[in-house]
């Protein structure tokens, strides 16, 4: 088995050379969204070569609520603001964006980006460990569904992943869906 840091250079490369290809589409992501209108959920604004969910999370928009990941500190979980497809954003913690105003939020369902995944469910991030504490965190609260968004080859079938590393229920790639 290789690596987190051998496994997250390769994925990255991946995903850059899909994200030039230019065949990102949140229409799955869509489809999927749409069996849990009105459900709160939290997706993400992307950076660098992360595929794009905000399509389906403004459609999510108009039947419920929707927030976006805010970063208050190192080593700690995810805070959620309330996201507005047309409002305004100022720069966030790690080259992110966030809602210049919004509410907080605490979201059932968690679209996730990633840096690789398996069909197992398993994912790789950038290594700040914030969605694995996010997902804990959540999942103590009560029942949250982690959304996986990538394309498809981000995919990793050897995957090195660590016992405090959460698991992904779905995995939505501009090729289809995939159930663990």
């Amino acid at each position: 088995m290789i690596d987190k840091s051998a496994a997250r250079t390769a994925a990255l490369a991946r995903r850059a050379a899909a994200h030039v290809a230019g065949a990102a589409t949140a229409g799955y992501l869509s489809e999927v969204l749409a069996g849990y209108r009105g459900v709160p959920l939290a997706g993400y604004l992307p950076m660098r070569s992360e595929i794009d969910p905000t399509p389906a999370m403004a459609e999510a928009a108009a039947h419920g609520p929707v927030g976006v990941p805010v970063i208050i500190a190192k080593a700690t979980p995810l805070q959620f603001r309330m996201w507005d497809p047309d409002g305004a954003l100022i720069p966030g913690t790690f080259g992110t964006q966030i809602p210049a105003i919004g509410e907080p939020m605490i979201p059932q369902i968690l679209i996730v980006p990633l840096v690789a995944f398996s069909r197992s469910g398993g994912r790789l991030g950038y290594g700040g460990g914030f969605y694995d504490r996010t997902l804990e965190k959540l999942r103590a609260r009560g029942p949250v569904m982690a959304i996986g968004f990538a394309y498809a080859a981000q995919e990793d079938p050897a995957l090195p992943l660590e016992i405090t590393d959460q698991p992904l229920d779905l995995i939505v790639t501009e090729k289809g869906v995939i159930t663990p």
